[in-house]
């Protein structure tokens, strides 16, 4: 076993946390049913992994960033899968925002093969994963973060470890949970204002200077849909399934969450109406265009105070 690292899934997050591992100087193996990302990574200096179980057998830390719990069960499970052909103290870190209870079973069925799993998946957005910027939520023993550490530090700055396995997970949940409810909230209360007649520009700075400021209101829709660009950083799509996540895992839990529900079937409705690949900001647009509200929008170059 080398100490290259193997990393399967170069999405929209996975191939710039890549490309700056790679840039970092480890030495990568990487895999993704898109060509085009592979070579791309190829063209940096990774190797294309011919197979899941090629890349378990020669890489110490195999990463993976897929869509769902179904994709990393896919490539972890069975004969041909990364538990079934790595050597014994292989680490799987999957960086993916998943079922907490499939991280759970994924993590047991690790340690039959003498492996370990760590979850660690990823805060903030696409862009921030271009700039090496990300946040990680870390579920791991205190062995396997010391040992993948240094791999979040090469894409990330802000690292917390949160507990052992499957806390890294639980948390995203709730910042997710919070992060995609305050767009819901935040597109309404624009469409309200939009609908009042108000000045968006003076509205947001009371906003702004009150405690119903939050972050999405001042860091993100002053630069995504406030200024017109709905082209996704996180999508609609991806908010949707990480509140379906939420809510099964307060189902599983017993914590009731009215809340969550209804901002769920707000953005199933988004996704109904054909609004799912567009940024999750874009709420706000969505609340509008249902009312028939002019969509809000700060002129050109506006920042806030």
């Amino acid at each position: 076993m080398t100490n290259k690292i193997g990393f399967i899934g170069l999405g929209r997050m996975g191939r710039p946390m890549a490309s700056n591992l790679r840039k970092k100087g480890f030495e990568l193996a990487v895999h993704d049913i898109d060509r085009q990302a592979v070579d791309a990574l190829v063209a940096l200096g990774a190797r294309a992994g011919a197979s899941i179980a090629d890349i378990a057998r020669e890489c110490r830390i195999v990463i993976t960033m897929l869509p769902t719990h179904l994709e990393v069960e896919a490539v972890a499970l069975g004969s041909d899968g990364i538990f079934a052909n790595a050597a014994p103290g292989t680490i799987l870190m999957d960086m993916s925002t998943i079922d907490p209870l499939a991280t759970d079973r994924l993590s047991a069925e690790a340690g039959k093969h003498g492996t370990t799993m760590v979850d660690a998946p990823v805060g903030r957005l696409a862009e921030h994963a271009d700039r090496g910027e990300s946040l990680f939520m870390v579920g791991a023993s205190e062995t396997d973060f010391a040992t993948v550490k240094p791999l979040l530090e090469a894409m990330g700055t802000a690292i917390y470890h949160c507990g052992p396995v499957g806390t890294g997970g639980r948390t995203k949940l709730v910042n997710n949970y919070i992060a995609i409810t305050l767009c819901q909230v935040n597109g309404e209360a624009l469409a309200l204002s939009q609908r009042f007649g108000l000045d968006i520009t003076k509205t947001l700075q009371v906003l702004y200077g009150t405690s119903a400021s939050n972050g999405q209101l001042r860091m993100n829709f002053p630069n995504k849909v406030l200024a017109g660009d709905t082209s996704p950083g996180f999508t609609i799509d991806l908010a949707h399934k990480d509140l379906s996540l939420v809510v099964a895992a307060a189902h599983a839990a017993r914590v009731p969450m009215p809340v969550a529900a209804a901002v769920h079937e707000s953005f199933s409705q988004a996704r109904a109406a054909e609004f799912g690949k567009i940024d999750f900001s874009g709420i706000a647009d969505v609340v509008c265009e249902i009312a028939r509200i002019e969509k809000p929008r700060v002129p050109e170059g506006w920042k806030p105070a």
